[in-house]
Parts: structure tokens; C-alpha cells; sequence
């Protein structure tokens, strides 16, 4: 009998141990391919996808009641999970935000940046999650009508955007800014004659500030529509490789559209 009892114990014993290996091996295997991935990918930090963006750009990125949130937070998260990553956030302003690719201090930079050949010379785009469409902001008053009218005027513009590189090809005159609200006060002081910017920018302002007294400006043909997406250097192609299919996913599940309607009112994501 107790040689039975000692054969059971040492069964029961045995399994035990087994199980406990095994479950050390998932462990041990899930965190290496963890950092496998994060390897190949040449993540910053293992286990994280590290994102440039602004912080101060409502509705994609702003602080509501002291934290991070917005339509590229969302996003951001969105796709590091589809990764297997976690998502960790830069705040960095917008002029010097896509530099700091070029010295990691981050991996990716998400901060509605358009597509452009002068970019694409250095940097690599994963697949637009936006198909952004320009517009200008006057005050009603203004007796501009089209967005030619702005030749020989100020506009206000962050001066590495590609709205500010439109406003000079339309002959305007540039005043720098720090961001979008800076832009947009300068408008309502009377201080330019307007602002360029994305038609999505624009309507979730006027969603915070429904009587604005600014009247805006459709960039018609003057103004292609432009292809927001992920920005990486050069040296991360297979992380923009794995980001487009990672916007591709949440294209087709629909979560781009979800995000888009929280946050703009409207998809925006669409051509």
C-alpha cells in the first residue's frame, strides 16, 4: 500500500513539475519572440514601439484632463497592439519632431505628416490611415474668397509644414508659429490674413469653438489631397513594412473609420 501511495505521489509529482515547465517554456518563448521581433524591427526599446508626435494638436493628439489622448493616440496604441507591442508616446514640437528620427528618439513618428517627394528622399511612409483634403481659415470679415487671394499676404504657418510650403508656392508671406492654435489666434487677433491647414483640423476646431467668427476656404485644385501617414527612417523599412499592414488591418475591421467618426465627426480616412 505505501509503495502504491509512493508511486502515485511521485506520478502526481512528475506532472506537476511538467506542467510547471511548460508554462515557464510559453513564458520564456513568448518573451523571446517579443524581442525577436523587437530585434528585427530595431525598436528603441524592447517590447515598445516608441512614437513621435505633438501632444498639443486636438483632435489628433492633446491632453484632456492631463492625459494623452486623440485620434493618433488611439491609433498609435492600435497598431503597436497589432504588433504585439506596447505603445510609448514622445511629445516633441512639430519642428523639430521628425528630426528626432534622425537621432531615435523614437521609432516612428505619428503626427499627421503628409507624404511628399522632398520627404520620401529620406524617409519612408507606411500606407495613409488619412487622405487629408486643405482648406483656409478667415475671419468672415476678410474679403478673401479664394485660396489664390492669399498671394502678397501673411499667413500663419509652422514653417517645416507642408502648408507652409503651399502658402509660399500661392505667393504668400509665412509668419512662424508654434502649432495649429497659435495659427488660428493670429487669424482671430488680425494679425495675418490666415491659416492653411487639413479640412479635419479645422472641423474639430470648429467643434470646440462652434461660433468662431472664421469662414473657410476649400484648397480646390490649387491644393492636392495629401496621404497622411506613419513616418520612419530609411533604416526601419521592415518596421514600415509592419506598420502598413497594421493600418491595413484596422482599415479593413474598420477601426479607422470608428476613430475617425470619435474624433473628427466624419471618416476622413477614406480617398
Amino acid at each position: 500500500m505505501k509503495k502504491w501511495l509512493k508511486a502515485v505521489s511521485l506520478t502526481i509529482l512528475g506532472l506537476a513539475l511538467t506542467v510547471t515547465l511548460t508554462a515557464c517554456g510559453n513564458s520564456s518563448s513568448s518573451k523571446n519572440s517579443t524581442s525577436s521581433t523587437s530585434s528585427q524591427l530595431k525598436l528603441q526599446k524592447s517590447g515598445t514601439l516608441t512614437i513621435g508626435l505633438e501632444g498639443t494638436f486636438q483632435p489628433y493628439s492633446y491632453r484632456k484632463d492631463g492625459k494623452l489622448t486623440g485620434f493618433e493616440v488611439d491609433l498609435g496604441k492600435a497598431v503597436a497592439k497589432k504588433l504585439g507591442l506596447k505603445a510609448k508616446f514622445v511629445p516633441t514640437k512639430f519642428d523639430s519632431l521628425i528630426a528626432g528620427l534622425d537621432v531615435d528618439k523614437y521609432d516612428v513618428v505619428i503626427n499627421d505628416i503628409a507624404e511628399t517627394a522632398q520627404r520620401k528622399q529620406k524617409y519612408l511612409f507606411s500606407t495613409p490611415y488619412i487622405y487629408s483634403k486643405s482648406e483656409l481659415a478667415v475671419k468672415k470679415s476678410s474679403s478673401i474668397n479664394k485660396i489664390t487671394d492669399i498671394k502678397g499676404k501673411k499667413v500663419a504657418q509652422t514653417t517645416t509644414s507642408n502648408n507652409a510650403t503651399d502658402a509660399k508656392r500661392l505667393g504668400a508671406t509665412v509668419t512662424p508659429t508654434d502649432g495649429f492654435q497659435q495659427s488660428i489666434d493670429l487669424v482671430n487677433q488680425g494679425r495675418v490674413a490666415g491659416t492653411i491647414n487639413s479640412r479635419e483640423a479645422f472641423y474639430a476646431y470648429l467643434k470646440q469653438n462652434p461660433k468662431a467668427s472664421l469662414k473657410f476656404i476649400s484648397g480646390g485644385s490649387e491644393i492636392k489631397t495629401q496621404k497622411i501617414g506613419a513616418i520612419v527612417t530609411k533604416k526601419h523599412a521592415k518596421l514600415q513594412k509592419q506598420l502598413s499592414k497594421a493600418i491595413q488591418e484596422l482599415r479593413q475591421d474598420g477601426t479607422l473609420k470608428k476613430l475617425s467618426n470619435k474624433y473628427f465627426g466624419g471618416n476622413v480616412t477614406n480617398k
